[in-house]
């Protein structure tokens, strides 16, 4: 599987977490932004951002395109 693939399914994956989890406890955005460090929700937001900018980086990098 093409490294490409690979961010997208964890990106995917990290979603669908997401989703249950907000689902069955509710997201207040105090957690989302700043989660304590023990909260299922700590980095979630900056390591989903970090996957996205690297995959559209990966997708400009094939087209030979830049931002």
């Amino acid at each position: 599987m093409s490294e490409k693939q690979e961010l997208i399914n964890k990106m995917l994956e990290m979603q669908k977490k997401f989703i249950a989890y907000e689902q069955e406890n509710g997201v207040e955005m105090e957690d989302y932004f700043v989660g304590e460090e023990d909260h299922p929700l700590h980095k979630f937001r900056q390591e989903y951002m970090d996957m996205a900018n690297k995959l559209v980086d990966m997708a400009h990098a094939e087209k030979g395109s830049h931002r």
